[in-house]
């Protein structure tokens, strides 16, 4: 099962870090995360294309997977790992069309409803958050907390769980202890980008 390799699932942010994401592949991969989403909200799509496209052939050389946030298209183009699916994005069922059996589709989901529906999607695994408050991301759905995480992981049995928002080295061991499979990490890895390897490392060796 995908998230029986990793505990943590990284999210690259260039604004955060001020590096490119090839860049955070490299320093990620270095600290060990072998699972890697690119995520972008602020480039042109054409931008985004090119510094996926070299953080792709990164990843493969360093036996990464790669996940593209929200660009089904350019998930595609790149043939990368998979991709990663909001509320509004493309259905899921029609990206499994686009991009095959053998993809790794993920949705992201806020409620213990969204959680139940996205169980039952071709998906191989949902997001929940956000679990804590974040700044890393502007328009943030209300924080379930703890409790909310668990009330996700009764409602969906053993379907594999993302939890995402707010997670830090600090409350880490509490979310999986609440019902996480795997941790999606932004802040707390890249918020000081000389110290993007030895937090995952720090990370990884907590859990």
């Amino acid at each position: 099962m995908l998230l029986r390799e990793t505990r943590i699932y990284p999210l690259t942010d260039v604004r955060l870090s001020g590096l490119s994401h090839a860049e955070q592949v490299i320093r990620l991969s270095h600290g060990g995360a072998n699972l890697i989403q690119l995520r972008e909200k602020n480039l042109t799509p054409r931008e985004f294309f090119k510094q996926a496209e070299e953080a792709s052939h990164i990843a493969r050389q360093r036996g990464v997977r790669i996940v593209i946030n929200d660009r089904v298209d350019i998930a595609v183009a790149l043939e990368a790992d998979g991709v990663h699916l909001g509320q509004e994005d493309l259905p899921p069922e029609a990206a499994r069309r686009l991009l095959g059996d053998r993809a790794i589709i993920g949705v992201s989901t806020h409620t213990v409803e969204q959680a139940r529906r996205a169980a039952r999607l071709p998906v191989n695994y949902l997001a929940i958050g956000p679990i804590f408050a974040t700044s890393s991301k502007s328009d943030s759905e209300p924080v379930l907390g703890l409790d909310g995480l668990r009330n996700v992981r009764d409602a969906i049995g053993d379907f594999p769980l993302v939890a995402i928002g707010g997670i830090s080295h600090e409350n880490a061991l509490e979310v999986f202890k609440s019902g996480a499979d795997a941790i999606a990490v932004i802040s707390a890895l890249l918020a000081n980008p000389n110290e993007v390897a030895e937090r995952t490392k720090r990370l990884l060796a907590l859990l």
